[in-house]
């Protein structure tokens, strides 16, 4: 088995939300020796929805080019490319929310859109790539970790849960090996099915030769998980992200009993602190992250033990993300203006992880948005597996409608406050769904706590900065730098 060797990134730009982190990020990011992270959410989504687009540069073809079985490249393309981009007022062609039992196609799809992602994110340079994932969203972790392997990923970065078996999927598909994956059902049984399989020679069907295997970083917010990981993974864990509750996105739950703000905000204590002495007798690679972004928090990190930093809302309002260019135009124009605000909302995501809410000025609240939207769930990643009363898996989200989620045994109140993340985050990226003619999905735009300090990195008279603004800035006063 080949492992990854060299040195370790002092700068980990962070995986985030469905697309933000695409592959022209996490290149331009390579580009200046630092980690670029393609993020692996819904990458099937995001790749249909560029060829539905009319694959504006000709980006997926080139990717697909590249595919070592030509004839699935050929077949998605004909079936999801679109001549010139869909018509307006046409909606995207939807694709059947993953399951279990996964149809071929649906696993074409996210091994292919996977390794399109990661090869563009490595054209042009000899650096290392690296793509995050959600280990809260299993059902689709084989076939996409399989196909960015399949590219030459170097880096595999998973939290929002607790990745034991990943470490040894990694290591069987170094030579094509078939891997399992346990599905989490609520209320399943010991006698029950949960296993996920995917033998990769039933999709290429040809002789391959050995996958390197890439450095795999666990995301975590507790020593106790960190010490969980070392012990109990089935295959090497080769670093750390600790991640703090000022990141964006999804946050670690508090620990203990929820308490909440006057601004109805999870309440975060010293419980939710990991310990840097305890991290470091570990003797195992980590790098800080949640308020790293910026050049102080880095030489204090490194004097803290850890090998660098995972910084996200600084990469992800750059010219360079996937966020739609309107958004971060108004969302920059407020941290000039001095008003960026940032929630930490403890009820708007499906999977009760406390979820960070840009609030934008004179827009209305996601509460109002979500008053005039159709509720529905047509994509899925976020949904719960559970186990039925026959014994059989079906699957449910608190953002779907509420007699639909009642019926399937939730609780109505599970369903209060519930946004349907997944809509939201393809639209941030311009992949907005379009219901009936009539009704396009908003977008939620998520950040950490850092949003109001971007202006550290916008070039006097400057509007917008680059990735290498970014890196140059949080360099600038590290030693060796």
């Amino acid at each position: 088995m080949r492992f990854i060797m060299g040195p370790l990134p002092r700068i980990i730009q962070g995986g985030m939300g469905v697309a933000v982190s695409h592959w022209r990020l996490a290149r331009a990011v390579a580009q200046l020796g630092q980690l670029g992270v393609v993020s692996g959410t819904a990458l099937d989504a995001v790749f249909v929805r560029r060829l539905q687009d009319g694959d504006p540069g000709g980006h997926m073809r080139r990717g697909l080019d590249q595919f070592p079985v030509p004839e699935i490249a050929d077949r998605l393309w004909a079936r999801y490319y679109s001549p010139g981009g869909k018509a307006g007022g046409v909606p995207y062609r939807s694709l059947p929310p993953h399951s279990k039992e996964m149809p071929q196609e649906l696993t074409e799809l996210c091994i292919v859109a996977n390794f399109v992602e990661v090869t563009l994110a490595r054209e042009v340079h000899d650096h290392p790539v690296g793509i995050n994932y959600l280990e809260k969203i299993q059902i689709p972790h084989l076939p996409s970790l399989y196909g960015a392997m399949l590219a030459g990923v170097r880096y595999v970065l998973m939290g929002a849960g607790v990745p034991l078996r990943i470490p040894g999927v990694l290591d069987r598909f170094t030579h094509h090996e078939p891997a399992t994956y346990p599905l989490q059902v609520t209320g399943a049984h010991d006698q029950d099915d949960r296993t996920m399989t995917f033998t990769p020679h039933r999709f290429m069907r040809r002789h391959l030769p050995a996958l390197v295997r890439p450095r795999f970083l666990a995301i975590i917010a507790s020593n106790t998980l960190a010490t969980t990981l070392l012990k109990k993974a089935d295959g090497q864990v080769d670093g750390f992200v600790i991640e703090g509750h000022t990141a964006g996105g999804h946050n670690a739950p508090p620990r203990g009993k929820l308490q909440l703000n006057d601004r109805g905000e999870a309440l975060y204590g010293e419980r939710d602190t990991v310990d840097l002495e305890k991290m470091r007798a570990l003797d195992v690679p980590f790098w800080l992250a949640g308020g790293y972004g910026s050049p102080e928090k880095l030489v204090e990190a490194l004097a803290a033990g850890a090998a660098g930093v995972q910084v996200g809302t600084a990469f992800a309002f750059c010219e360079e993300s996937g966020l739609a260019g309107s958004y971060k135009r108004a969302l920059l124009d407020e941290v000039i203006a001095g008003t960026a605000r940032v929630v930490t909302d403890p009820k708007a995501s499906p999977t009760s992880f406390p979820f960070k809410v840009v609030q934008l000025t004179g827009s209305l609240s996601d509460e109002e948005v979500y008053l005039t939207r159709p509720r529905i769930c047509d994509l899925g990643y976020l949904r719960e597996a559970f186990r039925t009363s026959s014994g059989t898996i079906d699957y449910r989200c608190s953002a779907e409608p509420v007699t639909t989620y009642v019926s399937k045994g939730g609780k109505v109140e599970q369903t209060v406050g519930k946004r349907c993340l997944c809509n939201a985050l393809l639209t941030n990226v311009g992949h907005p769904q379009l219901r009936k003619g009539r009704y396009v999905e908003q977008a939620l735009i998520t950040s950490g706590n850092d949003l109001a300090g971007l202006d550290r990195f916008l070039p006097e008279g400057s509007k917008t900065y680059t990735a290498e603004d970014v890196v140059r800035t949080l360099l600038g006063r590290t030693p060796q730098g």
